[in-house]
């Protein structure tokens, strides 16, 4: 019986020992990598942030006379995620979107710091490179909480827009972020990301019509993942752990923030809604039936009113 016992732990050994090994062999096989130029559009412009190389668009045509509305991915996305929403704010608004360091076609450096205070600390750059005296600030998911530290430290900002963001609840398991840490599972993880099939199965889950992840969307979500530097960068950002406390710090934000909230969420409910709005001591909260996580995706047309609505409420700061 010992000596049975004793073959079935040396088995179990084998097994895991052998899958280790291939997650090793499997986290370093090379992927398909496209050079930034033939990558990026005639739309696309970079300025530098602390020496890195951060990509922008401008979504609308320009005018002083509108005010300027600046728009933050969510984790793993670019820019491009705000396409159908910006054409029809076009009138009322000047719409960038910058893709964040590490994310899209910007650098994705080693030693960056990928916290979202330092990530927040962009958009200082990008207002001084388009010499904006004020802007809206607007996140999705990651990126609205990345919004919340612009809005808390940039006095720029006239206000603040969040999309069904990763605030209370970032929608990341606990456990991953620590399975991250255990080598080689942050490269694992990044080449996962990199991969189109897993990607659209996991994006489809995050949308309440999961019809809308075409061919088109899913060449946008993988753009990044091309870089020559997306699997040494986006394996470092994996493989540290940052606090978040922006839950502690909604009641710090005293600019007008308008939350947009798809109700389809699967990893958010009505509750943290009413919680963002509790939070955020001049909010108001939008509530988007029939959409999920992609909010502004997923209803456009809806999302873009309320924007143009609540323009007023936007730029108007207490005093």
């Amino acid at each position: 019986m010992q000596r049975l016992i004793k073959r079935m732990f040396q088995t179990i050994v084998l097994v895991i020992c052998a899958f280790y090994a291939f997650l090793i062999v499997y986290a370093y096989i090379p992927g398909e990598v496209i050079p930034l130029d033939e990558l990026k559009s005639q739309d696309d412009k970079f300025f530098s942030h602390s020496e890195h190389r951060v990509r922008y668009q401008l979504l609308s045509e320009f005018s002083l006379e509108k005010p300027n509305l600046i728009l933050i991915h969510g984790f793993g996305n670019s820019l491009g995620t705000w396409d159908s929403l910006a054409s029809r704010l076009n009138n009322t608004y000047n719409v960038f979107a910058i893709d964040m360091i590490g994310f899209g076609l910007s650098e994705k450096p080693i030693d960056y710091k990928y916290t979202n205070l330092n990530q927040a600390s962009i958009i200082e750059s990008f207002a001084e490179t388009m010499n904006m005296e004020s802007f809206i600030i607007g996140g999705h998911s990651l990126g609205g909480a990345v919004a919340m530290h612009v809005a808390m430290n940039n006095e720029k900002t006239q206000g603040l827009i969040l999309f069904n963001p990763g605030i209370i609840n970032t929608g990341v398991p606990e456990f991953s972020k620590y399975l991250n840490l255990i080598f080689p599972m942050s490269r694992v993880s990044a080449k996962q990301f990199a991969n189109r099939d897993f990607r659209e199965g996991f994006l489809k889950q995050s949308y309440h019509n999961p019809t809308i992840v075409t061919e088109k969307v899913m060449d946008r979500v993988i753009l990044g993942s091309q870089t020559k530097d997306y699997m040494p960068g986006m394996s470092s950002m994996l493989s540290k752990t940052y606090d978040a406390n922006e839950a502690e710090l909604m009641n710090s934000v005293k600019l007008p923030t308008l939350i947009v909230f798809g109700i389809e969420d699967r990893n958010k409910s009505m509750k943290e809604a009413e919680q963002l709005r509790d939070g955020f001591t001049n909010s108001r909260l939008e509530i988007i039936q029939n959409a999920g996580h992609y909010v502004h995706e997923e209803s456009p047309v809806s999302v873009s009113q309320i924007i143009i609505k609540s323009l007023k409420f936007l730029t108007t700061k207490d005093e």
